[in-house]
């Protein structure tokens, strides 16, 4: 029988072997997703932060009458 072109399993060399953290989503790609959600929240905090700053700058000025 031929060997047939269609059934490639097997074909490409071994696969690396993964290490526990890597089999579970633990690994390092995990770990710069939260080191970067975490780099996120704090420019969001900080963001809040400076807005929440200026209304209570604005509202502890006295705004002059006409």
């Amino acid at each position: 029988m031929a060997k047939s072109r269609n059934n490639l399993l097997g074909v490409g060399g071994q696969r690396r072997k993964l290490s526990r953290a890597d089999q579970q989503g633990n690994g390092p790609a995990r770990n710069n997703d939260r080191k970067a959600a975490a780099d996120q929240k704090q420019d969001l905090l900080r963001k809040m932060r400076e807005r929440a700053q200026g209304k209570t700058d604005d509202e502890q000025t006295p705004q002059p009458e006409a």
